[in-house]
């Protein structure tokens, strides 16, 4: 387990090994989905049958989905399921208000609206005080299951949002770590409230991200912690540098990782695509284009979205980069041939863009 000390205080600490790296593999001939093949931000069965009960007005299939996730543990999808319901709840209210009318004390309803309450203030620009006064909703989804981590992943944002002191943190991390040592949306929000907190202090998110890889499982998505970092700083213009080798780390780490998640299914590509934007900012085209082969034809808004409101369209173009960059005949996606896009995500390594979130 990460305790509180290293997440605020042991950024000193000197990183306990790396992933051997994985290197360039010799070209091979890759077909990727075309184009018109390509969606993005695709739900998995499971999910897409909740949105489509909800779609309808009936909350049931949502309720029934989220009630397996607390029965299995499954906290990673529980956190993403969560996030997409809530997200579909804010522009279709309806299923969701009257399930919670319903059911008022039901921990999954709860959950929900506390993430729709936290969402719907984090695009205010009252947001600090907004989210004060959802706080109450944030409790009652904590309470409502004290196994469950989501809720306090939900509290770790919130107090990032609120500006909290780092003692308030402390303790809803210590919470969060006590139900679920390793989740990765709690880790991912811990390392988003360092960033915030101690702007420009990269090393410091890297010292972080490194010692909860390691203390994680072998296939948890925590495992990626450190590739957040990298984008982090790849997408920041401020701070010191961090040595190329430790974003090199940090990839080889998520590439391994990537090689143990099934190929071409949804819930693996945000990952997937995370490190595909990090692998070319490194110009490392043959491991982008393994990772674009194994997420298959499901683009994620994160990260293309930083680069413009089309992060379709950028992922796209993404793709005819790496295919570009590569020896002729390397690849082709559906029919068309390796003719590269107009730049590149930061081009390379050659100059980092603007400030950015992690």
């Amino acid at each position: 387990m990460v305790g509180t000390m290293a997440l605020l205080h042991a950024f000193t600490r000197t990183s306990r090994g790396r992933e051997k790296r994985t290197g360039a593999t010799s070209p091979v001939p890759v077909v990727l989905p075309a184009d018109d093949e390509v969606l993005l931000d695709v739900p998995d069965d499971a999910l897409g049958g909740a949105l489509v009960g909800a779609a309808a007005g009936d909350h049931a299939p949502a309720a029934d989905l989220l009630a397996a996730t607390r029965d299995r543990a499954a906290w990673e999808h529980r956190d993403r399921y969560v996030r997409r319901l809530a997200s579909f709840a804010r522009s279709r209210p309806e299923w969701l208000d009257t399930w919670r009318a319903r059911v008022p004390h039901d921990p999954d309803a709860l959950l929900l609206d506390a993430q729709r309450a936290v969402d719907r203030a984090w695009d205010s620009p009252a947001r600090t005080e907004l989210l004060r006064e959802v706080s109450p909703l944030i409790t009652a989804a904590a309470r409502a299951d004290h196994r469950d981590p989501v809720p306090w992943r939900l509290a770790l944002d919130h107090a990032r949002g609120a500006r909290a002191g780092h003692t308030y943190f402390e303790e809803l991390w210590e919470a969060a770590v006590r139900r679920a040592p390793h989740h990765h949306g709690c880790h991912v929000a811990a390392l988003r409230y360092l960033a915030s907190s101690w702007h420009g202090s990269h090393r410091e998110c890297f010292d972080f991200a490194d010692l909860a890889a390691q203390d994680a499982p072998e296939g948890s998505l925590t495992q990626a912690l450190p590739l957040r970092a990298a984008y982090g700083y790849l997408t920041d213009g401020c701070g010191p540098a961090v040595g190329r080798e430790r974003l090199e780390a940090a990839a080889d780490r998520a590439l391994v990782l990537s090689a143990r998640l099934p190929a071409g299914r949804p819930w693996p590509a945000e990952v997937r695509n995370l490190l595909t934007y990090v692998l070319i900012r490194l110009e490392r085209w043959q491991d982008a284009l393994e990772q674009l082969r194994l997420t298959g034809p499901y683009a994620t808004s994160f990260p293309w979205d930083r680069d413009g409101e089309d992060p379709l369209g950028r992922f796209l173009e993404v793709r005819q980069e790496v295919l570009g960059a590569l020896a002729p005949g390397a690849a082709t996606a559906g029919t068309q041939g390796p003719s590269p896009a107009s730049g590149r995500p930061g081009g390379g390594l050659r100059g980092r863009p603007g400030p950015g979130g992690h």
